[in-house]
């Protein structure tokens, strides 16, 4: 994980005041990669995923029936260092003893780590797939304990490792049979070229609540007073461009809207403030200021 974190920076608390849906939520995010067979090893038995769909050299990953993951292969492909595009996405947990229950897989099956945090809003575990597409596996402390305090209280310091095992009983025998099915997208963290224009962008368009900045370096926005749906920084891609063809890259993330009136009105506001969507197989796309692309699915 880099150490550029960006809880550990000073926040600047902003009052919640967006408009999108208080239901939007993150859904599947879309990734190319350089040879899918690899990746789909790594996601079934390093992180837990299963295969819900694959062929034609593209497959569609989940918990249980959900549709969690799209990967997209392009032999040969490259890591998009020193772009904009996905810095983490974020699969959430519902309980404490799953993530505990994932950290005794890994530390059995010798599943590389960068980073074991603790957020105070959540308790978060850092890795990459063999792309460097970069993953956190984490769960959300109950929600009484940080809302309306996400600015003032989310922090990084180190996890309690042994705390968190000691949801299990035997940590070394604990049994893994992959994410259960209440896994979900938490959010999606991007690398971008400018947090004003960022924040521009999904609070004042979109619609979204900017729930805490960290000056010119990050920033979380989220839907419904959630500490956040979506994380921006600018630590690896200030001033950047979007990665050029042959990157192993974000291709998509995906918004959730409760329906197709929300979804429109979303759209609405981005045509009229000057950002053209684009038809796709998922919905309307549309690209922030640094060039990643969304799908606002209903």
């Amino acid at each position: 994980m880099s150490p550029l974190d960006p809880e550990q920076l000073e926040a600047t608390g902003v009052p919640p005041h967006g408009e999108i849906s208080p239901l939007a939520t993150v859904g599947a995010v879309h990734l190319t990669v350089s040879d899918l067979e690899r990746s789909l090893d790594y996601y079934r038995s390093a992180i837990g995923l299963s295969v819900l769909e694959s062929g034609a050299g593209r497959a569609t990953l989940g918990a249980g029936a959900r549709e969690l993951l799209v990967l997209v292969e392009e032999p040969g492909a490259r890591p998009p260092r020193g772009h904009t595009g996905l810095y983490h996405f974020a699969l959430l947990m519902a309980e404490r003893a799953d993530l505990a229950r994932w950290l005794a897989h890994a530390a059995r099956d010798r599943v590389a780590l960068t980073g074991l945090s603790d957020h105070f809003v959540s308790e978060a575990l850092y890795l990459n797939d063999p792309d460097g597409h970069g993953i956190e596996i984490c769960w959300d402390r109950p929600r009484e304990a940080w809302e309306g305090r996400v600015a003032e209280r989310m922090t990084t310091v180190a996890l309690d490792v042994e705390g968190l095992l000691g949801e299990l009983d035997d940590p070394r025998t604990e049994p893994f049979d992959g994410l259960t099915g209440d896994t979900v997208m938490g959010h999606v963290h991007l690398k971008v070229a400018d947090v004003a224009q960022t924040v521009a962008f999904y609070r004042d368009v979109l619609g979204f609540a900017l729930m805490a900045r960290f000056g010119a370096q990050a920033a979380f926005l989220s839907a419904g007073g959630y500490h956040h749906h979506l994380g921006a920084n600018t630590w690896e891609s200030r001033g950047g461009s979007p990665p050029p063809p042959g990157r192993a890259a974000l291709r998509h993330a995906t918004i959730l809207l409760p329906d197709a009136a929300e979804r429109d009105c979303v759209v609405a506001r981005a045509e009229h403030a000057g950002h053209a969507t684009e038809d796709s197989p998922d919905g309307p796309l549309l690209r922030d200021p640094s060039g990643n692309a969304l799908v606002l699915a209903a």
